[in-house]
C-alpha cells in the first residue's frame, strides 16, 4: 500500500488551489499556491514548475516539501510530506499536467497564458489528515455576522 489514501483523490483536482512550502539550505521558507497536484501513482505526485524559481532553487538546496491540500467534497485538509526526485520535460505525466492545467487556465480565463516547463515528481512521504486542526473552510467562507 501507497502513502496515499484513495480518499485524498479528490483534493488533487485542482478545484482549490494548494500550497506548496519549501525551504533553502539555510532554512528560509517559501511558499507558493499551485494550482494542481498530480496524482502520479500510490507513492508519487507531480507538481507543476511554470514560474516557481524559488521554489526549483529551494529543491536543488533541500530536496524536503510541504503541500497542504483541501478536498472540495468534504473540505477535509491534508498535508503531504514530500521529497523532490525528479524533473520531466516529456512523456504520460509531462502531457497529462500540462492538458490539466491548461483546462483549469481556460476556466478561469487565461487559456495559453502558462507554459510548463516541467513535472516535477516528489517521493510522497507522508499523507496527513487534519481533520479538526484548522479552521473548517466553510467557517471561514461564512460571512462576519451570519453565525
Amino acid at each position: 500500500m501507497g502513502a496515499l489514501p484513495d480518499e485524498i483523490k479528490p483534493a488533487m483536482q485542482g478545484v482549490i488551489p494548494s500550497h506548496v512550502v519549501t525551504c533553502s539550505g539555510d532554512g528560509t521558507p517559501n511558499a507558493s499556491a499551485i494550482s494542481q497536484v498530480y496524482y502520479v501513482d500510490p507513492d508519487h505526485v507531480a507538481l507543476s514548475h511554470q514560474f516557481f524559481n524559488k521554489t526549483v532553487r529551494n529543491v536543488a538546496e533541500n530536496p524536503r516539501a510541504v503541500v497542504w491540500l483541501i478536498s472540495p467534497e468534504t473540505f477535509d485538509a491534508w498535508d503531504l510530506e514530500l521529497e523532490y526526485d525528479h524533473a520531466e520535460t516529456s512523456g504520460p505525466v509531462f502531457e497529462a499536467l500540462d492538458m490539466q492545467i491548461e483546462a483549469i487556465a481556460s476556466i478561469v480565463g487565461l487559456k495559453g497564458i502558462f507554459k510548463l516547463r516541467s513535472a516535477d515528481i516528489y517521493r510522497v512521504i507522508s499523507a496527513t489528515k487534519n481533520v479538526g486542526e484548522r479552521v473548517p473552510l466553510p467557517e471561514i467562507a461564512e460571512p462576519t455576522g451570519r453565525r
